[in-house]
């Protein structure tokens, strides 16, 4: 069996980020994997779906909790392209995602390093975070999406 690498499943959520810029939204793409295979995946939709909870890290969440018929996501990572908000790290905290990998970071709201830092606080619960995975092509497609919105 075939032991993919942090940059493998980021290029697949990156895949995701490509699918939602077609579709006009803000391209961020997440993938939950857990042994090696994906569980849950997704991309921003909140503007199709009406629903400011549609990020993709959400998403792929609740996809990944439907897959396996479970609301909590032990043992499994995260990846997704854009540092992850308030929101959705709380809902990472809440899934007891074991792991979050993220590519490039939010300057004006990430709640991992950038704005807040979340996880630094004592939980219920701790997240290993990794950051930096194929940063420049996730920083690119949200620069080129925001250049062409201009």
């Amino acid at each position: 069996m075939t032991i993919y690498t942090d940059d493998y499943w980021m290029q697949r959520a990156l895949e995701l980020a490509q699918q939602g810029m077609a579709t006009a939204e803000v391209p961020v793409g997440a993938i939950v994997v857990l042994d090696n295979k994906i569980v849950g995946q997704g991309y921003n939709c909140p503007i199709a779906k009406q629903d400011p909870t549609a990020h993709a890290e959400i998403i792929a969440m609740r996809n990944a909790a439907q897959h396996l018929k479970n609301y909590r996501l032990i043992n499994t990572t995260l990846y997704v392209t854009l540092e992850p908000c308030p929101m959705c790290a709380g809902a990472m905290l809440q899934a007891r995602i074991k792991r979050l990998v993220y590519g490039t970071v939010d300057l004006k709201g990430g709640a991992v390093s950038s704005k807040l830092e979340l996880f630094g606080h004592k939980w219920n619960h701790d997240i290993v975070c990794s950051s930096g995975i194929l940063a420049e092509p996730c920083a690119n497609i949200l620069r080129e999406f925001f250049q062409a919105r201009r």
